[in-house]
């Protein structure tokens, strides 16, 4: 289905290596992130706090020229209390990375940067921002979310510390083949 459907304008398209180049170059930013991820996270709110186990997989699709990542919340009992994916582009064209994300019920496409040693995203919320930051150091990726107002102080919301647990063959795993 996928395959014949047009982009850009026509059915069938040469892969332009040069793109193809640059959004690899670009996701390769990113490679840190790869593998599975876990440790304690925590979030509050007008109803207090509520922690969690957060588990991330993380890979690489099309070629490295987008990052999948799945994003699994474990409540204390056990059960699910979080889910999301996302996938990380970029555009030569525009020079800009995009982050889009589904969780609980809602989806949204966001501008990603990364750092020196992370990334911030954001999505903006009424008179608000939502800013995640992320640092990767020493083999922890610590990752937090502050609401932000201007002329008010920011308001942290978000924090996770994740350790690398492994390497991960997700996405690839398991991809069709021609017979």
């Amino acid at each position: 289905m996928l395959a014949s459907a047009p982009v850009g304008g026509a059915v069938a398209q040469v892969a332009d290596n040069d793109l193809l180049t640059q959004e690899q170059a670009a996701i390769g930013k990113l490679s840190w992130m790869d593998g599975t991820w876990r440790g304690p996270a925590t979030t509050r709110g007008p109803g207090g706090e509520h922690k969690i186990i957060q588990t991330e997989r993380i890979g690489n699709m099309l070629g490295g020229t987008i990052k999948v990542i799945e994003g699994k919340g474990f409540n204390p009992d056990g059960s699910v209390g979080f889910n999301a994916f996302a996938v990380i582009s970029y555009d030569p064209a525009a020079k800009a990375y995009g982050f889009r994300s589904y969780a609980q019920g809602r989806s949204g496409t966001f501008v990603i940067s990364p750092t020196a040693d992370g990334y911030v995203w954001e999505i903006p919320a009424g008179g608000a921002t939502i800013r995640y930051t992320a640092i990767l150091a020493k083999g922890v990726w610590t990752e937090v979310g502050d609401r932000i107002v201007a002329g008010e102080q920011p308001q942290r919301f978000f924090e996770m510390v994740l350790t690398r647990v492994g390497d991960s063959d997700w996405p690839a795993a398991g991809s069709m083949t021609r017979k």
